[in-house]
C-alpha cells in the first residue's frame, strides 16, 4: 500500500479567543468597539471630547474581556484616562467576562454577586460580544489593574532617540514599545501558544503639537511632519502579523494641506470622522435637534477581500446621553417647521461613496 502525506485538514474553531466572533463577511476576526451601536483612524472632532470618549470605550472594553491593552497619549495623561473608563451595566450575570480575567490566583474582590455563578452562567459570558457601560459612574480600579494595560504618556516619549532622522523621536520610541509589547505578550500569529489573547492599542491625539519633536510648535505651517505617514505604515505592518488592533484619535482638522489628510487615510483601514454640532450653524437647525453630531464613514477596510462590504447607508449621527453614548442611522422629522429657512444648505449633506469607500459593492450591515 503506498503510503500518503495527505492530512485531513481539522476543523478550527473560529470563536477560541473570548472577547471576538469572526466576521460573516470574509471570516477576519473581530472585537467589539466597546460601544454596541458602532461596533481605525478616528479624525477627532474640533474640540476632541467625542474621539476620547470613544478610546474610553474602546479601552473599557479590554477591561471587561481581559484583552491586554496599551495606550498612550502626549496631550493627556494616560493613567487619568483610565480613571475616567465608564462603568460597565451589570445587571445580566452574564456582563462579566469571569473566563477571561487572570482566575485561579485569588478571589474575584469585585462584583461580589459573581462569585457564585455557576459554570453553565460563565461558560456563557464567554460568548457575549460587546457590554453596555454608564458614562454616569467610573469602573472600579480594581477590573482595571487585572489587565495590568501599559500606560505610555509624554514623558516616557521624551526617552525616544534624540538623533532619529527619518523619523519623529516619540514614534519611534511608540513603535518600539508596541513592538515589544507583541513580543512579549506573544501575540504574534507565528508563534504558538496554548491560550491565546488580543492586545488592544490606543493612541490618542496623534498628530497633536505635543507630539512634535521640536516640544510643540504650531502643527498647521507647510513644513509639516512627513514622518506621521511612515509612523502610521509602520504601525500598519506590525499589526498585521499580530492579534492586535489599534485606534489612532487624530485631529486632522489642524493640518491646512488637504491632500496631507488624504495620505494618512491611505495608511489605515478604516477611517472614521467625528464631526461635531458644537458651535456651527448645525446645531440650531431643527434637522439635527435629536443629534450632537454627524458620524461619518470615509473609508472601510479590505481584509482578506478585494473589496469591501457597502452599509446600507451612510448617513449616520451620533448623541450623548448622559449615561451612554449611541451612533445610529440619521433619520429626518416628519415635517420641518414652516418658519425653518429654505434657503439654508441641505440639512442632511448628501454623501457620495468615494472610490476610498469601495464603491459599487453591495450594501450590507457595517462589519465591525
Amino acid at each position: 500500500m503506498a503510503a500518503t502525506s495527505f492530512q485531513r485538514k481539522a476543523r478550527v474553531k473560529p470563536n477560541q479567543i473570548v472577547g471576538t466572533k469572526p466576521s460573516l463577511f470574509n471570516n477576519q476576526l473581530l472585537i467589539s468597539s466597546g460601544v454596541p451601536s458602532l461596533d481605525n483612524i478616528i479624525e477627532e472632532d474640533v474640540y476632541g471630547s467625542y474621539a476620547r470618549l470613544l478610546l474610553k470605550y474602546f479601552s473599557a472594553e479590554a477591561a471587561m474581556t481581559g484583552h491586554s491593552l496599551l495606550l498612550t497619549s502626549a496631550d493627556q495623561d494616560p493613567a487619568q484616562i483610565m480613571k475616567e473608563l465608564p462603568a460597565p451595566i451589570m445587571d445580566d450575570p452574564g456582563d462579566v467576562t469571569h473566563s477571561s480575567l487572570p482566575e485561579q490566583s485569588e478571589k474575584l474582590k469585585i462584583a461580589w454577586r459573581y462569585q457564585h455563578l455557576s459554570a453553565s452562567q460563565t461558560a456563557h459570558s464567554s460568548t457575549k460580544f460587546g457590554h453596555y457601560y454608564d458614562l454616569t459612574k467610573v469602573m472600579e480600579p480594581q477590573l482595571i489593574s487585572r489587565i495590568n494595560p501599559a500606560l505610555i504618556g509624554s514623558e516616557d516619549l521624551e526617552k525616544g532617540c534624540t538623533e532619529c532622522q527619518d523619523l519623529n523621536p516619540k514614534y519611534k520610541y511608540l513603535l518600539k514599545r508596541i513592538k515589544e509589547e507583541i513580543d512579549h505578550g506573544h501575540f504574534s500569529t507565528t508563534e504558538q501558544t496554548d491560550k491565546r489573547n488580543i492586545l488592544r492599542i490606543g493612541v490618542h491625539s496623534l498628530g497633536s503639537p505635543q507630539w512634535d519633536e521640536c516640544g510643540g510648535l504650531a502643527i498647521n505651517r507647510e513644513d509639516i511632519d512627513y514622518s506621521l505617514p511612515r509612523f502610521l505604515l509602520a504601525l500598519r505592518v506590525l499589526m498585521r502579523s499580530a492579534f492586535a488592533v489599534c485606534i489612532v484619535t487624530m485631529p486632522t482638522h489642524l493640518f491646512e494641506i488637504p491632500g496631507f489628510v488624504g495620505r494618512l487615510r491611505k495608511m489605515c483601514d478604516t477611517v472614521l470622522h467625528l464631526e461635531s454640532f458644537a458651535g456651527s450653524d448645525k446645531e440650531k437647525n431643527p434637522a439635527f435637534k435629536e443629534y450632537h453630531g454627524l458620524f461619518n464613514i470615509v473609508q472601510l477596510p479590505r481584509l482578506n477581500s478585494l473589496l469591501c462590504h457597502m452599509p446600507d447607508t451612510l448617513d449616520f449621527a451620533f448623541k450623548l446621553r448622559r449615561k451612554k453614548f449611541t451612533i445610529e442611522k440619521l433619520h429626518l422629522p416628519p415635517e420641518l417647521s414652516e418658519t425653518a429657512s429654505r434657503n439654508q444648505e441641505d440639512p442632511v449633506p448628501q454623501v457620495k461613496a468615494s472610490s476610498a469607500l469601495c464603491s459599487g459593492g453591495k450594501s450590507n450591515k457595517l462589519d465591525f
